[in-house]
């Protein structure tokens, strides 16, 4: 961890808006950049950078997501006010710009601001990016036909403030797809033994308190997809989810020992279990009440 830490209890005595300064600075400093293994050597924000921490993610997600437009409905965005929370490296941002979309992307962290403008600059693709919390949106009601949001809301102090913005900010006709932690995938299970059992955290925390201090994030939530369904059930009429996940949620195991197993599991079967032991919900809402 780096200079920005977790406290011993759940966020405990701290404010909501102490909690988002934590976190943009967590991820000012901890940029998402999929380079888990530090395999990725290039000059960072530069043209070979992006194509080489897209490759990564773009591997990763195979398995849900064999092409991009199976989870973002890309061929109808052209024209369309689209809002992005949560850029990150800007790698969504690419593919809804290039779908034509008037796109807005927004983020807590300066350094996601600066990669997503650097990427589209890159690229010649135009979008307005811009620093801003997700818990207060700076737009008016009605603005947006789509919103996107990818591993990110569950890391906002109050998710359910969010979720509220989100249905505030839709047109009648709109609608917004979400993916935060899936509670019963599987690494929130290895979690559960690794740390919570086998290292007897649950003599010092509670499973939430081991979860999110085992996480990515200064603050992070892990949902059960029922419950996940419920807090959008109370703004949009029609609200549906499915788990998806990685290679890792299917084969548990080392990198060397897991890419042994891959060479020889069908990729069937890989689709198919990564659906129900996904790391992954991701929530579908339309028709905001």
């Amino acid at each position: 961890m780096n200079a920005i830490t977790k406290g011993h209890k759940r966020l405990e005595g701290m404010t909501p808006s102490e909690v988002q300064r934590g976190s943009r600075g967590w991820w000012s400093e901890n940029p998402m950049a999929y380079d888990w293994h530090g395999d990725i050597v290039a000059t960072r924000f530069t043209r070979e950078w992006f194509d080489r921490i897209d490759a990564a993610f773009t591997h990763g997600a195979r398995l849900f997501a064999p092409s991009f437009d199976r989870i973002i409905p890309l061929a109808r965005l052209a024209g369309r006010r689209v809002l992005e929370i949560g850029c990150g490296m800007g790698f969504h941002s690419e593919l809804l710009a290039g779908s034509g979309a008037d796109l807005t992307s927004i983020d807590l962290s300066p350094t996601s601001i600066e990669a997503t403008r650097k990427r589209l600059e890159i690229k010649g693709l135009k979008a307005t990016v811009f620093e801003a919390d997700a818990e207060a949106l700076p737009f008016d009601a009605k603005s947006f036909d789509f919103i996107w949001s990818w591993g990110v809301i569950h890391h906002s102090s109050r998710t359910a403030r969010v979720i509220h913005e989100i249905a505030r900010v839709i047109r009648p006709n709109g609608e917004c797809r979400v993916m935060v932690y899936n509670r019963h995938g599987m690494p929130a299970r290895l979690i559960f033994v690794k740390d919570y059992l086998l290292k007897f955290g649950f003599l010092r925390s509670t499973y939430e308190e081991t979860l999110y201090r085992a996480t990515d994030g200064f603050s992070a939530r892990y949902y059960v997809k029922e419950q996940f369904e419920d807090s959008f059930r109370a703004h949009f009429e029609n609200v549906s989810s499915e788990i998806c996940g990685q290679d890792a949620d299917v084969i548990p195991l080392p990198r060397q020992l897991r890419e042994i197993a891959l060479s020889v599991i069908p990729e069937a079967y890989l689709r198919r279990k990564q659906a129900e032991r996904g790391a992954f919900i991701f929530l579908k809402a339309t028709d905001p009440i």
